[in-house]
């Protein structure tokens, strides 16, 4: 993040699923029912462009979520192709994590 501030701890809008990507990074897809909880960094664009989206993982891409309150917000989200993968599903590589909502949670429970 280059050292970009964060903003605050926000939750999405209830209209989700969570996964864990090999239990090394979360993942978004609006295609279910839970509201996902996150924060929210002041990121300048070029930062984006030079530092992070170059970095993401092949699964991952960036998007626009809908927060709770009904604003809007750049995050990154699982692609469609991922879910469309039958076999990377069935290996267990993409964990289903919506009931938690929360990667830290997660990572918790993991231990």
């Amino acid at each position: 993040m280059q050292g970009t501030p964060m903003v605050c701890r926000a939750r999405s809008a209830p209209k989700y699923r969570y996964f864990s990507v090999r239990g090394k990074f979360p993942a978004m897809h609006e295609s279910g029912s839970a509201s996902v909880v996150g924060e929210l960094y002041d990121l300048p664009l070029q930062v984006l462009r030079d530092h992070l989206v170059p970095a993401e993982p092949p699964e991952l891409e960036i998007g626009v979520i809908e927060l709770e309150d009904g604003s809007a917000a750049l995050a990154t989200v699982l692609r469609d192709a991922v879910l469309d993968d039958a076999a990377l599903l069935q290996s267990g590589d993409i964990r289903d994590i919506s009931y938690l909502g929360d990667w830290r949670e997660f990572l918790q429970r993991e231990g």
